[in-house]
């Protein structure tokens, strides 16, 4: 067993194991994370996040200095970029005093990312392109076929606009939706969106390597993004409310911004088992 320092955060109950691991002197197992995300025998997390700067994540050939987010799904699997954990992860950076700044620059498998705090409390996460599909595909879920439009927000999405005759808490999510694996060959995050107004949706996620979460930055970035395309594509402002609160998105010129609350809630030690012993 090993004993390792860890912070817990969440973002509208979307939450996070956070390691700091500076060199990258610790490698990150998928057993490991598996056990730390265990909401049973483990802390229990939608996924842990490794601080480490970028000179040493294998491959990278950018600013050396950045801090990398070392993001990995609960089952182990790496992640690209997580919307909720960006805000999270800045705020972690803050609060452990490992940065100077509160508008912060940070290195993701996506590429960079930048995240602020703002007057009032919450994060900005800037998150950069998305790319919305021209042509919409099939997600089939509960033997009922829906069709979707892909979307990337530095990671795969497959976002369902339901019809008024589905009922959006009705859901069974327990079981993941079935997608496409020419479309998808890695999987996707799958939205499924309810239409509360011009501006204003509802949304559940079933994400690619955890289950349904109670919210999903990128998933609620590519839903907005989604809905903008049946109106024409405009830019403009939109809320979005999930199981764990209500986020807002900013879509201008094919970007986007992602604001809403980030919080450490607790620090400390946790024994960790070394899988090399078992």
């Amino acid at each position: 067993m090993d004993t390792w320092g860890f912070a817990k955060g969440h973002g509208t109950r979307n939450d996070f194991v956070l390691l700091k691991d500076r060199t990258g002197s610790a490698p990150l197992e998928p057993e490991q994370v598996r056990f730390l995300c265990d909401r049973h025998g483990g802390i229990g997390a939608d996924g842990v996040i490794r601080a480490i700067k970028a000179a040493h994540v294998p491959g990278w050939d950018g600013d050396p200095d950045l801090w990398f987010m070392d993001y990995r799904n609960a089952d182990g699997s790496l992640a690209e970029m997580c919307g909720n954990g960006l805000r999270v992860f800045g705020r972690f950076l803050m609060e452990e005093d490992l940065v100077d700044s509160k508008d912060l620059v940070i290195a993701t498998r996506a590429g960079l990312r930048g995240v602020r705090e703002l007057p009032d409390g919450r994060m900005c996460a800037h998150m950069g392109a998305v790319r919305v599909g021209p042509e919409p595909i099939s997600v089939v879920h509960a033997g009922r076929r829906y069709p979707a439009t892909v979307v990337d927000v530095g990671n795969p999405h497959a976002v369902v606009l339901l019809p008024e005759a589905v009922e959006l808490d009705g859901l069974d999510l327990s079981d993941a939706p079935l997608l496409d694996r020419a479309v998808f060959p890695q999987g996707a995050n799958v939205e499924f969106v309810r239409v509360d107004g011009e501006r204003e949706l509802s949304m559940r996620v079933h994400e690619r390597g955890s289950g349904e979460t109670l919210s999903c930055g990128t998933g609620v970035v590519a839903a907005a993004a989604a809905h903008a395309e049946t109106l024409g594509g405009p830019d403009g402002h939109c809320a979005v409310t999930v199981p764990g609160g209500r986020l807002e998105v900013t879509l201008d010129d094919g970007r986007a911004e992602l604001i809403g609350p980030a919080v450490i809630i607790a620090r400390g030690e946790v024994l960790v088992p070394d899988p090399r012993t078992r």
